[in-house]
């Protein structure tokens, strides 16, 4: 009989999942997805998931891209968020585990979604869709047949965002830091896939979300972890703390590993750079500050 386990990491083993397959109050969802072919995720998902696993698309169910001027993948309103969550069976009583195809960067976006509307039984699986093979957890192909949920009455918690004007305020305070999650040569301006400009928010600082990982594409160990993390607050809090990526993604990733750290209460810059951007009067940086 499969038993839920206690929840007191932002990370769930594939072992640990394995024997809780098959509860009534868990609900796994299947993130994979590709920025440079959106149906890749959908299309992998149809050829082999998780058994029971549900799939949730970064662009149509994590995303509204209507909102052109808050970046590329801007935050759903909750109430859309809510219709989203009731088509894929989620219940207030249920552990939510997100896995992608290896690294998390897209489940975690999920993790923290949840975890923004209030939710706290929300792991990300170490290792994602191939920890699961590697480990032996059934795998299905083809549609999964959801039961659909009573509709919640959502909020978000927008003590866990920042906007554009504290934004603006927080990089003209020397105690408050920005992280941005992108690639070095993104972040340096060298090259830029997939924004109209390279380059970075002006004071922002350089922690790229892979560093958070091992060779394995694991999260590396929690005190690692807050080593690397502690080396770059300094004196500051994690409240102080500010994170951002292109889209507002891979920056949950960072918010991830310093949960898993011990660092809660930093926050998030949703719109990110490709929000930051979408107004070409604010300013742009270059290069290693």
């Amino acid at each position: 009989m499969s038993t839920l386990p206690a929840l007191n990491s932002p990370l769930i083993d594939a072992g640990t999942l394995h024997s809780a397959l098959g509860h009534a109050d868990l609900l796994v969802v299947d993130c994979r997805f590709d920025l440079t072919d959106p149906d890749a995720g959908r299309t992998a998902w149809l050829a082999g998931h998780i058994a029971g696993a549900v799939y949730a698309d970064l662009n149509r169910d994590l995303s509204d891209l209507t909102q052109t001027e808050r970046g590329r993948h801007p935050l759903p309103d909750p109430s859309r968020l809510a219709n989203t969550l009731s088509r894929l069976g989620f219940r207030r009583e249920q552990l939510v585990v997100a896995y992608d195809q290896a690294n998390g960067a897209y489940a975690a976006r999920l993790w923290w979604m949840l975890r923004w509307l209030g939710h706290e039984r929300v792991a990300v699986l170490d290792g994602g869709f191939a920890a699961a093979k590697a480990a032996g957890l059934p795998i299905e192909s083809g549609e999964v047949d959801a039961a659909p949920s009573p509709r919640l009455d959502l909020s978000g918690n927008d003590r866990l965002l920042v906007d554009f004007a504290e934004l603006d305020e927080a990089r003209q305070q020397p105690e408050r830091l920005l992280i941005d999650a992108r690639g070095a040569e993104r972040y340096r301006g060298e090259v830029e896939p997939l924004d109209p400009v390279a380059g970075h928010i002006p004071g922002a600082i350089n922690r790229p979300f892979a560093l958070n990982l091992d060779s394995d594409q694991r999260f590396k160990s929690p005190s690692d972890l807050r080593t690397a993390f502690e080396a770059l607050l300094g004196h500051r809090s994690p409240d102080q703390v500010i994170h951002q990526c292109g889209s507002g993604v891979t920056a949950c990733h960072n918010l991830l590993a310093m949960e898993l750290a011990g660092l809660p209460g930093s926050r998030l810059f949703a719109p990110s750079w490709s929000g930051w951007v979408a107004d070409r009067s604010r300013p742009v940086a270059k290069g290693q500050d």
